[in-house]
């Protein structure tokens, strides 16, 4: 979508008239695009196909765009002349539940809230980008600004770790021991009573202790003599670890997807596991690794 914004802003520059600010024209092109793109359903990723029979699901989600967002990435976008609330409000934008919320909404009101709330332009500009009525604008806002709060309400009254906080590195360093070792009984024990585990681009996804032991039992034993090994990241402002598999007697782990943490208190309310090895450049993971474990949590790639 960035290579055709940019190449249709290219092809129309000269019809740019100045009647707005250049930024607020490239994001009306951007917009435009993006929603023509969420239209169009044969540009959606392909579903993967599990190398093993999975168990039934809790859900199939329809959400299939979702990708994790570097925080390395974050910290250059980030206004050092910002005040400590618009600081938080740019991280709390990238935050995985925030962003797969948006994805539930329908995509004009998706668009009008970004627009709005996250880009900080005014009524009548996302009115204008958008080719609608400021009334109509409002309306989309209002609607999708609720479906927010049911979710912001639905996990209301759990404290959730600070980032990088002590907390937050002990209940990510004991998931990276148990995932890596392949310990079912106790990676389920981290969990809520009502996690989830996601796996995107698959629609596939699991609540709950008894269906997220499920899932993990059969994956396991497809596992077999497979080994895991981690390499401490972060996303949308959260834990996150590279995941390389290696095969039987052989040394070398080859990617195997991004693992990103929701801590809940001491406990993982949700585990997504973004199954796109072509992410590994964006977080400046190496393609592959030879030897050698799990890092200590805040180590680099």
């Amino acid at each position: 979508m960035l290579q055709e914004t940019l190449i249709a802003a290219w092809r129309g520059l000269g019809g740019f008239e100045g009647r707005s600010s250049l930024r607020a024209w490239l994001y009306r092109i951007a917009t435009n695009r993006c929603l023509n793109a969420r239209r169009d359903a044969a540009r959606r990723p392909a579903e993967p196909v599990p190398p093993f029979a999975p168990p039934e699901p809790t859900r199939r989600s329809d959400v299939t765009w979702l990708q994790p967002f570097p925080d390395t990435l974050l910290e250059q976008t980030l206004d050092r002349e910002q005040g400590p609330e618009a600081r938080y409000t740019s991280r709390e934008a990238v935050e995985l539940t925030f962003v797969a919320t948006l994805q539930h909404l329908p995509p004009r009101q998706t668009a009008a809230l970004v627009l709005r709330d996250v880009l900080g332009y005014s009524t009548a500009e996302v009115a204008a980008m958008l080719e609608t009525s400021a009334t109509a604008v409002k309306g989309a806002l209002q609607r999708a600004r609720a479906a927010l709060r049911h979710h912001r309400d639905a996990i209301a009254g759990h404290r959730v770790p600070l980032p990088d906080s002590p907390g937050e590195r002990a209940v990510s360093e004991r998931f990276a021991e148990t995932f890596t070792a392949g310990d079912v009984d106790g990676l389920v024990a981290l969990l809520t009573d009502d996690a989830w585990l996601a796996m995107p681009p698959a629609p596939h996804q699991y609540q709950g202790r008894d269906a997220i032991a499920g899932f993990l039992s059969v994956f396991t034993a497809w596992r077999a003599c497979r080994r895991f090994r981690l390499i401490p990241t972060r996303a949308n402002t959260r834990p996150a670890f590279g995941c390389y598999l290696t095969d039987p007697d052989e040394p070398t782990g080859h990617p195997a997807g991004i693992l990103v943490l929701t801590p809940q208190d001491t406990r993982l309310r949700a585990v997504t596991w973004f199954l796109d090895d072509a992410l590994f450049p964006l977080f400046q993971l190496p393609p592959e690794i030879v030897g050698g474990g799990r890092r200590p949590p805040g180590a680099t790639g």
